[in-house]
């Protein structure tokens, strides 16, 4: 257990601080792109991109643990076995990207995306996705030290890219432009984001190369069979999974007639989901603290208890998140250039769709100690299509506001299906008076925040910082004493 959370603290902080760090290139992209348009350029392909490396994954991640665990195996044939597989697709897929470029290129050229652009994200793509396998490995083998160093890495190497070419080139060639003149074209703008992704990806592949070498490699068509067939349904799962999660940027485009808008636009929705990525980030650490835990107290007589307490807490922080987000909303906007001012008005929705995403997350936990997986399949599809069809309804008619009225609609819905099927299937006692009195409360507040407006920015800063002390006020008192805490009791003590 010592080793379970030590390992789970090493990859939760090198997966939170690369998000955070990561997020933080979200302000140099508004501020030095040309254009909202080229913003949604990086939104669109990165969107495909997420999609793509589930595809060229096809569950072997999770499948290569299940295998490399059986008694009856040798985990070195099965991690071969996996290499040779994801490494022929993968490599199919670059030769297959390279050689359509240009006639994709062709077909999204109204959106402002290049041949070169789509060439570059494809073999980026591919190399992330093969790189998973090692990664996998580098976990089996319980490495996190260097599984979370290459991670850094790779988050270190893509900020420093990024710099040189969006900041550092730009200055140079103002001065000595003959330094630089051979690489660098400063019209070339977003481009440059790709190249800065692609060679950050591939240095990260090559210090992926020792757990490449060192075994000999076999492949066995039966086995990679038994594999393929076990990873297919996650595959499904994982497609319908991501799909929830960037099909509002994939359609897009292609719900408007003017692509030039289209992109403007979705540069705009981008940019201001990136605000709210803090309840994400939130949501990502609990993750990784609270799945270890859960099976490990599975069996324990106050499981339930504890599932319900972990519900509890997880809502009165997404709340406090929320509100505190919301209220220094006026500061938070400066992260981002001025033109993107406009789309503020979808933060507290994309917000509240994550926050609901939290819970139903909290949720699972019944079909995955019930081992009754195929539900959590069931809500993925189900989240993916009503994304889908309520993002094609409400797109045409309310540009970026349906996308985040569409995720949060769907992300409701399934929790309530998860909690309704969940009661039924391992009935947990979540405290749902408290639950609901913090959510009345955060909604007053964020009503109050919402309707006065004191016309001076010092005194409704003032305002919203008493509407804050009211909340934490009145969760202090409620559930969370400050004498409990180790550091305060302590003090007190003393």
């Amino acid at each position: 257990m010592k080793r379970l959370a030590k390992d789970t603290v090493i990859y939760g902080l090198s997966s939170i601080l690369g998000k955070f760090l990561n997020w933080c290139l979200f302000p140099l992209y508004t501020y030095k792109l040309a254009s909202t348009g080229d913003y949604g350029v990086v939104n669109y392909l990165y969107g495909w991109t997420a999609f793509i490396q589930v595809v060229l994954t096809y569950g072997m991640e999770t499948g290569f643990f299940r295998f490399a665990n059986k008694t009856d195996l040798d985990e070195k044939k099965v991690y071969s076995n996996i290499l040779i597989s994801v490494g022929s697709t993968t490599s199919i897929f670059i030769i297959l990207s390279l050689f359509l470029s240009p006639y994709l290129g062709g077909l999204t050229s109204s959106y402002g995306v290049r041949p070169e652009y789509i060439a570059m994200m494809a073999v980026t793509v591919a190399m992330d996705a093969f790189s998973n396998i090692p990664f996998a490995y580098l976990r089996f083998k319980n490495r996190p030290i260097r599984f979370a160093s290459i991670k850094m890495l790779f988050v270190f190497l893509n900020i420093v890219t990024n710099l040189f070419f969006l900041i550092v080139c730009p200055l140079i060639q103002k001065s000595h432009p003959e330094w630089i003149s051979w690489f660098y074209n400063p019209d070339y703008g977003v481009g440059y984001i790709f190249v800065s992704n692609l060679i950050s990806t591939f240095i990260q592949t090559l210090f992926l190369v020792p757990q490449l070498i060192g075994f000999k490699y076999s492949f066995e068509w039966s086995l990679l069979k038994q594999m393929l067939k076990y990873s297919f349904p996650l595959l499904i799962l994982g497609i319908a999974g991501i799909l929830s999660q960037t099909i509002d940027k994939m359609l897009f485009p292609s719900l408007y007639s003017d692509k030039a808008t289209a992109m403007h636009e979705l540069g705009i929705y981008g940019a201001n989901t990136r605000i709210a990525v803090v309840m994400l980030m939130f949501t990502q650490a609990f993750r990784f603290a609270y799945e270890p835990l859960v099976f490990a107290k599975s069996k324990g007589e106050d499981s339930k208890v504890m599932y319900a307490n972990a519900m509890k807490y997880f809502v009165i922080i997404t709340l406090l998140i929320f509100l505190g987000i919301m209220f220094y909303l006026d500061l938070l906007k400066y992260a981002m250039k001025s033109t993107y001012f406009s789309g503020l008005r979808v933060v507290p929705l994309v917000m509240l769709g994550q926050f609901f995403f939290g819970i139903y997350f909290n949720l699972s936990i019944w079909y995955k100690l019930t081992d009754k997986t195929k539900w959590g399949a069931y809500f993925s599809v189900i989240v993916c299509v009503l994304t889908i069809v309520l993002n094609i309804a409400l797109v045409p008619h309310f540009g970026y506001m349906g996308c985040a009225w569409a995720t949060l609609i769907s992300n409701l819905i399934v929790t309530v299906l998860s909690y309704f099927m969940g009661q039924k299937e391992y009935p947990v006692s979540y405290d749902m008076k408290s639950i609901f009195s913090y959510t009345a409360l955060a909604l007053v507040l964020y009503l109050a925040y919402a309707l006065v407006d004191l016309h001076s920015m010092a005194l409704n800063f003032g305002f919203r910082t008493v509407l804050m002390a009211i909340f934490i006020g009145y969760m202090i008192k409620k559930d969370l004493p400050l004498k409990e805490l180790p550091l305060v009791n302590r003090l007190v003590k003393r």
